[in-house]
């Protein structure tokens, strides 16, 4: 089974490196995003990546065309894996251009998992639902060429059908059963998620924060793995 699980590097730099040493090779794919990444910059994806390690940059950009093609060229360069956008036509047209020859793939954010009905009427959005919302923009998104999107483990179905079964579909908002929901809104179980057609799952307090990290890695993957053989066994 591949391993879906991407650990949010969401630390101080000291606690990012010391985290990744505690893992090892049970995780080979790590989410940066604003804050360990405005506090290191580029010089902690080299490490990431020197060390084997695919690297989902969470910067969520969105700028002019030309300053995010730039950015995106520039993060190809570090040899990112993953690039977060706003899932604006432009924003995403300017970043594939960015990435054009390179292995990077681009994934647009539509909604943010932190938000309800609530914080996208006070953005000004009235009468459409936050699945609506969602549908929207990954609509746009795939016209404009995204290789992906980020998403709600609530919306992922849906956001596959719309995007198609090539589409990356990576979840935050995953928290395992009885785990803290932290303020994440719009949650689901790993197997829940992984169910409805998420490509990448996104954990982090779950094992960043645990007395074990490797071992609450571990019993996440468990869990998936049991899920995987369950419905293996289903489809027989």
């Amino acid at each position: 089974m591949t391993n879906p699980l991407i650990v949010a590097l969401d630390l101080e730099a000291a606690e990012a490196r010391a985290l990744v040493q505690k893992l090892g090779s049970s995780i080979g794919f790590y989410k940066v995003g604003l804050e360990l990444f405005t506090a290191e910059g580029p010089a902690i994806v080299r490490e990431l990546t020197g060390a084997g390690k695919r690297v989902f940059l969470d910067l969520k950009m969105y700028d002019i065309g030309e300053t995010v093609k730039r950015a995106t060229a520039r993060a190809a360069e570090l040899g990112v894996s993953l690039l977060t956008v706003h899932a604006h036509p432009q924003v995403i047209r300017a970043a594939r251009a960015g990435a054009a020859g390179s292995q990077l793939q681009i994934l647009a954010v539509t909604v943010l998992t932190s938000f309800n009905q609530a914080d996208l009427e006070d953005l000004g959005v009235s009468g459409r639902t936050i699945s609506e919302q969602v549908e929207l923009l990954a609509s746009k998104g795939v016209e404009a060429g995204a290789d992906g999107f980020v998403c709600s483990p609530l919306e992922v179905a849906r956001l596959r059908a719309i995007a198609g079964p090539g589409a990356i579909l990576v979840t935050p908002g995953v928290r395992s059963p009885g785990a803290d929901q932290g303020d994440q809104k719009r949650v689901a179980t790993p197997a829940e998620a992984l169910a409805a057609g998420a490509s990448y799952l996104v954990i982090g307090r779950e094992i960043t924060r645990a007395a074990e990290p490797s071992a609450a890695a571990e019993r996440v993957l468990s869990g998936i793995g049991s899920f995987k053989h369950l419905n293996s066994d289903r489809d027989s």
